[in-house]
Order: structure tokens, then sequence, then C-alpha cells
């Protein structure tokens, strides 16, 4: 039997861009102990489609951000959310702020020239999912019900 009650948040224990910094952080401690460099010698192609690609991310977070802001729902998942955002970058993906997350780990690692840092993304990834994602939408089911249930069948999760 399940409790009618709604849950009061996310129950989300840190805040998620976290999880991508200590991956990002791991692979600098792991290059330096065995180096797995992704170009060396030759960056320069990688450092501008690094660039290219954390400005992608951080922009596509930011999108979410401001959309967040725009519906006056709060961006921290230990506060209750106050509406199911679905315009935006809402309207294509169930977590812009993620994939922009994602894509800027993905930026960076192009410019630490390692591949440790993509080797750790999946474990970054597993992590996000399991004690964030899932953590919200069941936090996001138990508050807002067949609403919910509506836009999580209409927009994918993350693509």
């Amino acid at each position: 039997m399940t409790d009618p009650t709604p849950l009061p948040h996310a129950g989300v224990k840190f805040p998620p861009p976290l999880i991508y910094f200590a991956g990002l952080i791991a692979a600098l401690l792991l290059n330096r102990v065995a180096p797995l460099w992704l170009a060396r010698p030759e960056r320069a192609w990688m450092f501008w489609l690094g660039i290219a690609t954390l400005l992608g991310g951080g922009l596509l977070a930011a999108w979410g951000i401001i959309t967040f802001r725009r519906h006056h729902t709060p961006l921290a998942p230990i506060r209750p959310a106050t509406t199911i955002v679905s315009s935006g970058p809402y309207a294509i993906t169930r977590n812009p702020m993620y994939l922009g997350l994602t894509v800027f780990y993905i930026g960076v690692s192009l410019l630490l020239d390692t591949w440790w840092a993509f080797a750790l993304l999946p474990v970054v990834l597993l992590s996000i999912d399991r004690a964030v994602i899932r953590r919200e939408e069941r936090y996001l089911a138990s508050a807002f019900g067949a609403e919910y249930d509506a836009y999580r069948a209409r927009v994918r999760r993350w693509m």
C-alpha cells in the first residue's frame, strides 16, 4: 500500500553539480598517478572543441535555470517544487540542467586532456541517476500525480 501523503521534497542529499565536479577532480588525480592523455602534444583542436562544448553545456544548463526562475520554482532539490515546468528546454528533456552539466563536463574533459574524465563519466551519470534524478522523479510523481505522469509520458528524461 502506498502512502497518499506527498513527499515534502526530493530528498537529494547534496548539490548535483558537486557530483560532476567530483568526477573531474578524481580524473585529475588519476591522471597525475597514471597519465592517460587524449591528444598530447597536438591539442589545439581539442582546446577549441572543449571550449565550444563547455559553452554549449553551460548555455543549456543556464536556459534550464532561467526557465525555472521564470516559473518561480526552486532550483534546490531540497525545496518543494511549486509547479511542473514543461516549457523552454523542459519541452525537449526533463533534465536540461543535468544534460547541460553533462555536456559541460565533456567540454572540461577535453580541456583537461585526459581519458580518465571520460572513463569516470558513466560513474558520474549513474550517481546523478540514482542519487538525484530518481529521487526527484519519485517526489514529483508524489507531489503532482497525474500532471507529472502526463509530462513524463510526453518528454524523455535525457533527449
